[in-house]
């Protein structure tokens, strides 16, 4: 391993607000399972650039390998069949310091 984290970046626009917090609730096994800690959450935030959304999110894993394979999880599967049905995202998984 590089020593190098690995990050999911996410810019979500929910469309049923009334069932987000399902995944919400969903995604905590896979989180938990992969040491997942939120840098970033659904607080405020500015879009100078681009396009807006609802919410902004960047979760720090202890390795790029580790955010693959908590994204690819069974755990986490499930959970984002829940949110793709409540919202859409733009989605990256980063290597970074």
């Amino acid at each position: 391993m590089s020593g190098r984290k690995g990050y999911w970046i996410a810019m979500v626009s929910i469309t049923d607000p009334d069932e987000y917090p399902r995944y919400i609730a969903a995604n905590k096994a896979a989180f938990d399972k992969y040491g997942a800690r939120f840098l970033a959450r659904g607080g405020r935030s500015a879009a100078p650039e681009g396009f807006a959304a609802d919410r902004y999110v960047v979760i720090k894993f202890d390795s790029y390998e580790t955010a693959l394979a908590c994204y690819e999880s069974p755990e986490y599967q499930e959970a984002l069949r829940l949110r793709r049905a409540c919202s859409t995202a733009h989605f990256a998984i980063v290597e970074g310091a």
